[in-house]
């Protein structure tokens, strides 16, 4: 990241009052979009919502809690939570 002199780029007005709370240290300014929730940017989200449905499914089909374990490598209690919690993912 390519760092910019704030008195190049903001008026004297603004960077006296910045200045009243911090002075002679970098400050991080983030961008004005809004926040990603978790693992929507890498994918992760959609990953674990569409196992999850298929974890639901699998369930609904008559497949045991154990049986799930196996095939998903998830211990019971991961298992557990996913299937009882259906409307959550």
């Amino acid at each position: 990241m390519k760092y910019k002199n704030a008195s190049h780029v903001l008026p004297d007005e603004l960077l006296k009052e910045i200045q009243k709370y911090v002075e002679g240290e970098a400050i991080y300014i983030p961008k004005q979009e809004e926040k990603k929730r978790w693992g929507e940017g890498s994918g992760a989200r959609a990953f674990y919502k569409e196992r999850n449905e298929k974890i639901q499914a699998d369930y609904g089909q008559g497949i045991t809690i154990e049986a799930l374990a196996d095939k998903y490598g998830l211990s019971l209690d991961s298992i557990k939570r996913i299937v009882y919690n259906r409307g959550r993912t």
